[in-house]
């Protein structure tokens, strides 16, 4: 069973709270920064970092709307994205830095999901990390993903919005050489891996993308990603891959 504990990094306005996950047992553990979808850091995220810690490794979640009002925050999350700099960017950056100055730590990497998916590319592309988790999120132009570290992504084949993009990122990745495991999932819909969908996103968006829960292409991408990070993020470390299936 994991343990928790909180951090705090420096936001613009206010400290923007870190939440950790740790493994049971003794560090030092490879580290995951776990980002979360444009609405914010919710119980479902938490539920994400837990499973991460009790595989071993130690997971942190920081509140990118915490900084100010959420309206606010989305539009500067947006931007920051688009951008590729601004103050989320530097938020996540130092989440970085923080949990590689840990002394329970090892290597460091990433796993977001919609924004955060988005995010986690940037980061591949621009932050020496062991590895980066990509789901459902927007990818980077071509010369930035020629400097990316590993990735494993996931796409649902029913998101019009996004499918193309994970087989854009695919192609890209393979022809640089880039270590990758990038699968689309033709069942699933956008934020399959997330449990808590908000009511009425779902019939908004359902022209372009499909908003649910997809139990078997969340399995999948979790074997993938444990197994993936397993060679490239925590080779040679403490961190145990266990079952995709452990209940959380």
């Amino acid at each position: 069973m994991s343990n928790t504990e909180l951090e705090t990094i420096q936001g613009v306005k206010a400290p923007i709270p870190l939440e950790i996950f740790k493994p049971a047992g003794e560090g030092p553990w490879p580290a995951v920064l776990v980002i979360h979808e444009l609405l914010g850091l919710n119980n479902d995220i938490r539920r994400i970092a837990g499973r991460f810690a009790e595989n071993g490794y130690l997971a942190a979640c920081p509140d990118l709307m915490a900084d100010g009002g959420r309206i606010g925050c989305i539009r500067a999350a947006v931007e920051s994205l688009r951008k590729g700099e601004g103050p989320q960017v530097a938020q996540l950056e130092a989440g970085i830095k923080l949990l590689r100055g840990r002394a329970d730590t090892s290597e460091v990497g990433v796993a977001g999901f919609c924004m955060g998916g988005g995010f986690a590319t940037l980061l591949a592309t621009r932050v020496p990390l062991g590895a980066a988790a990509v789901f459902y999120g927007d990818i980077r132009p071509s010369e930035e993903l020629k400097q990316a570290c590993p990735i494993v992504a996931g796409y649902g084949g029913r998101d019009k919005g996004f499918r193309g993009k994970g087989k854009r990122l695919q192609q890209r990745l393979t022809e640089f050489g880039i270590p990758n495991d990038v699968k689309i999932y033709p069942e699933a819909g956008h934020c399959y891996m997330n449990k808590a969908v908000p009511g009425l996103l779902a019939p908004l968006v359902r022209p372009l993308m499909v908003v649910d829960y997809h139990e078997e292409a969340a399995e999948d991408s979790w074997r993938r990603m444990l197994t993936f990070f397993a060679e490239h993020l925590a080779s040679g470390q403490s961190a145990a891959v266990g079952s995709p299936g452990i209940a959380v």
